[in-house]
């Protein structure tokens, strides 16, 4: 099956199938890999509060939109709200500050960033008590937040709502309450860790699925402190085996792999090189033989990189999903 280059969101947008992905990346590093990615061809960015970054890409796009070299409604923009703003009273205030910084006057995919909420303390991002322990706002009420997430889409800020890091049940919470769809799931996903019930619920429920992590994210396994027991998907024999036969990159087999089940993806590069390589994808298909061994490396849960254990005291949250 060839996989297609966009995949269409229950608003009828159509949003590129492969993204580019923002987070751990330095301002300098950023701003140099967005003027890569945007001229290998990338339309498709996603980011958030949370990876301080989105001055830096609203500085890159409003060049690029003042300039001509590209309209706004070329680009399918995606932004989170962040956990010391998931309230119903943070949503407005936060994605208003989104479309500031990034220069814009509404998003393409507006998600709630995490199911679970931080106090609001000023403007920090992480607030942490005297113990380095994560001030948790165990009130979160995803009903209460959804409603405010749907009058965003109402006033004109945001094209359309989602989820990230939500469990099945905390969706289907949601979905008894929407007016607005939800119209995708950003999550964890990559060939160790296929989340084939959950992206079979998603599509039950006509939900996109975003893959962030798609190539097993090595810095975030280091960030995890899981070197070890995470080996690494572009080292894996299987993967090498099947560039080989397709002449293909690791990272070219393992995104055309998530593209091929109708998932999107959002690698994160800021080399200019494998930015060009890694969106490579569309004119050759890995075959069902390629798909089954790939298929055989999932791990289910334990191959799980990011659990937010850098959020210390984060599981006594009753909506931490996992």
């Amino acid at each position: 099956m060839a996989s297609k280059l966009t995949l269409t969101l229950p608003t009828g947008q159509i949003m590129p199938a492969l993204g580019f992905g923002t987070w751990q990346a330095t301002d300098a590093e950023l701003e140099a890999a967005l003027t890569a990615a945007l001229e290998a061809g990338y339309r498709h960015i996603d980011t958030a509060p949370v990876y301080e970054n989105e001055h830096v890409i609203g500085k890159v796009l409003h060049k690029w939109l003042s300039s001509g070299k590209i309209k706004r409604d070329e680009l399918f923009i995606v932004s989170k709200v962040p956990p010391s703003g998931n309230r119903p009273s943070g949503v407005d205030k936060w994605i208003k500050r989104s479309l500031k910084d990034l220069q814009l006057d509404y998003l393409d995919l507006y998600l709630i960033h995490t199911p679970f909420s931080f106090e609001e303390v000023g403007e920090e991002l992480h607030p942490v008590d005297k113990n380095g322990e994560i001030k948790l706002d165990k009130s979160t009420n995803h009903l209460q937040v959804w409603a405010e997430m749907e009058k965003q889409v109402a006033a004109g800020r945001t094209k359309a709502i989602g989820l990230s890091n939500f469990n099945m049940e905390q969706i289907n919470k949601v979905l008894t309450v929407t007016k607005v769809p939800i119209a995708n799931l950003q999550i964890e996903l990559h060939v160790y860790f296929q989340q084939r019930e959950l992206v079979e619920y998603c599509k039950k429920n006509g939900i996109t699925v975003t893959a962030y992590s798609p190539l097993g994210s090595r810095g975030l396994v280091k960030l995890m402190g899981k070197v070890d027991s995470l080996p690494d998907l572009l080292a894996n024999p299987v993967v090498l085996k099947i560039g080989e036969r397709r002449k293909k990159t690791p990272a070219q087999i393992l995104l055309r792999y998530t593209l091929q089940r109708g998932i999107a993806a959002i690698p994160k590069s800021t080399n200019p090189e494998r930015l060009k390589k890694n969106i490579d994808l569309f004119d050759w298909e890995l075959t069902a033989e390629d798909t089954d061994e790939l298929d055989a490396l999932d791990q289910g849960s334990s191959a799980r990189i990011c659990d937010f254990g850098f959020f210390k005291g984060i599981k006594n949250h009753p909506e931490f999903p996992f």
